[in-house]
C-alpha cells in the first residue's frame, strides 16, 4: 500500500541536485531529470510528464541472470513503481546473438528496484508516494527537509584522471574503414560503432562528479543512478521510449554538429546539419529501423513519423532528433514493446541483426549499461525510457571508470571526420574529469 503527499515547490532545480546527494544514504536510487530550466531544446519537452522523478530504497529488487524480461514482466504484474535499467547485452536474450568482449564494469545485465519512496516534480507540485510499509504521512513529509539539508560531498576525485582509449586514431579509422567494407558488399547499411575510454584504479565522488556534469551539459533525458557499488553518470540527450497510456513515442538521435561560437556562426551550422545528405540519411535509416520495430506490437495502420529530422540546440552540439509513434495493441504490454524494439535502432543500425552482429566483431569491448537504456514504468503501466549515451560508467569497487562513444558509420562517412565526432561528443566528460 502506498501513501501521497503533495507540497507545492519552487527552487526545482536546486531539490533535484539534492535528491542526488541523498542517494548516498540508500543502496539503489535512481534520480531522473529533464533540465527544461537550463535548455531551449523543446522536442521532448510535449512528451515529458515530470521535471524531477526520482526512487530511493528497494523493497524488492530483480536481478535476473536469465529469463530477463520474464522475470520483469513478472514485477510489472504487482503494478507498483519499477525503476531501473535494461544492459546492451540484453540484444542475446531477444535475438540469437552472444557477447564475447572484455566487461572492466561487470554491472548485471538487469536491475530494477520497486522502491520506498518516490519523489515526482510537475508543474511546481513535488507528489511523494511512499510505502506505508516504512514511512507513514509524517516520516515522509519531514523528507522533504532533510533532503534540502543533505551537505555537499566533500570526497573529490583523484587528480590527473588520465583516460586511456581502446582504439588510437589510426585503429580506429581502419576499424571504420573495415565498416565501410561490409557496406560496400551490402552486409548492412549502417552501423553504430562504438569505443570505450576507460581509467583503472581511480577515485570519483560520483554524486558532485554527476552534478558538475549536469551543470555542463543539461539535457532532458539526465539521470544518476546508483546500484549498491556501481553507479550511472548520464547526459542523454535522447528518448529510446515513452509509453502514456496505448501511445508510445520514440525519438531516434542521428546526426551531430558543435555549437557555433556566435549566433550568427549557430545558426549556419545548424542549417548545414539540417541540409546534410550524409546526416540525414543516417537519420532516415534509423526512422524506417524504429518504425519496423514498432510495427510488431502496434495498432495496425498507428505508425506514424510526426516530425523528421528536427533540428535541437544542445550547450555543445546540435542535433537531428526524429520523432516516431504509435498506439500499443491491445494485446501487448510495457515488455512486449521492450523485447520489440530493444536495443534501439540509433545504436545499433540496419539491417539490425546483422548491424549487432558485426559490431560485436570489430568493437574492443563490452557495451554493458553504455547503448542500454534507464527509466521507469510506473503503477499503471505507464513507462519513460532513455538511450544512456554521453555517460560516466562507475564500479567503486573495482575503482574502474568508463565512458563510450558511437557513431553511425554510412556509405557516406568519413573516417577521419568520424573520430573528430566521437572527441566532441566526449568533450563534457572530459571536462568534467579534468576540472574536478
Amino acid at each position: 500500500m502506498r501513501g501521497t503527499i503533495s507540497i507545492p515547490i519552487k527552487k526545482v532545480a536546486r531539490f533535484a541536485d539534492q535528491l542526488c546527494r541523498w542517494s548516498r544514504n540508500e543502496r539503489y536510487a535512481l534520480v531522473l531529470r529533464s533540465n527544461s530550466d537550463m535548455l531551449t531544446c523543446d522536442a521532448c519537452s510535449p512528451f515529458s510528464r515530470y521535471e524531477v522523478l526520482a526512487a530511493f530504497g528497494a523493497d524488492s529488487l530483480i536481478v535476473p541472470s536469465k529469463n530477463y524480461f520474464d522475470e520483469l514482466r513478472d514485477a510489472t504484474a504487482q503494478n507498483n513503481w519499477l525503476f531501473g535499467y535494461l544492459g546492451y547485452d540484453l540484444k542475446n536474450e531477444v535475438e540469437k546473438l552472444s557477447s564475447n568482449n572484455s566487461d572492466g564494469l561487470h554491472f548485471p545485465e538487469m536491475i530494477f528496484f520497486m522502491p520506498s519512496i518516490v519523489f515526482a516534480v510537475q508543474d511546481g507540485i513535488l507528489n511523494i508516494h511512499y510505502s506505508k510499509d516504512k514511512y507513514n504521512r509524517q516520516t515522509a513529509g519531514c523528507l522533504f527537509d532533510a533532503i534540502m539539508d543533505e551537505p555537499a560531498i566533500a570526497a573529490q576525485n583523484d587528480k590527473d584522471i588520465i583516460t586511456q582509449a581502446r582504439f588510437t586514431k589510426d585503429e580506429y579509422i581502419d576499424t571504420v574503414n573495415r565498416v565501410l567494407a561490409h557496406i560496400h558488399r551490402g552486409d548492412i547499411y549502417e552501423m553504430n560503432l562504438c569505443q570505450e575510454f576507460y581509467a583503472q584504479t581511480c577515485r570519483i565522488n560520483p554524486y558532485e562528479t554527476y552534478l558538475r556534469l549536469n551543470q555542463l551539459s543539461p539535457t532532458p533525458f539526465s539521470a544518476f543512478g546508483k546500484f549498491h557499488d556501481k553507479f550511472l553518470l548520464c547526459a542523454s540527450p535522447e528518448r529510446y521510449l515513452q509509453k502514456q497510456g496505448n501511445r508510445i513515442v520514440s525519438q531516434p538521435i542521428k546526426g551531430t554538429c558543435p555549437r557555433g561560437n556566435n549566433p550568427q556562426d549557430d545558426k549556419q551550422l545548424a542549417d548545414k546539419l539540417k541540409n546534410d545528405p550524409k546526416e540525414r540519411a543516417e537519420n532516415i535509416m534509423i526512422v524506417d529501423l524504429v518504425r519496423n520495430d514498432l510495427s510488431r506490437v502496434a495498432q495496425r495502420g498507428s505508425v506514424t513519423v510526426d516530425e523528421l529530422c528536427g533540428v535541437y540546440p544542445f550547450p555543445q552540439v546540435h542535433q537531428l532528433i526524429s520523432t516516431v509513434s504509435c498506439n500499443l495493441n491491445a494485446n501487448s504490454d510495457i515488455v512486449d514493446l521492450l523485447k520489440a524494439t530493444f536495443p534501439m535502432g540509433s545504436m545499433t543500425g540496419a539491417p539490425k541483426v546483422s548491424a549487432m552482429q558485426i559490431a560485436e566483431e570489430l568493437e574492443r569491448t563490452k557495451r554493458g549499461l553504455y547503448s542500454g537504456t534507464v527509466g521507469y514504468i510506473d503503477s499503471q503501466g505507464n513507462a519513460d525510457f532513455n538511450v544512456v549515451i554521453r555517460s560516466l560508467l562507475y564500479n567503486k569497487t573495482k575503482r574502474y571508470l568508463s565512458y563510450s562513444v558511437g557513431g553511425a558509420i554510412t556509405s557516406k562517412s568519413n573516417p577521419v571526420q568520424e573520430y573528430s565526432e566521437c572527441l566532441l561528443k566526449a568533450m563534457a566528460i572530459e571536462k568534467v574529469l579534468t576540472t574536478s
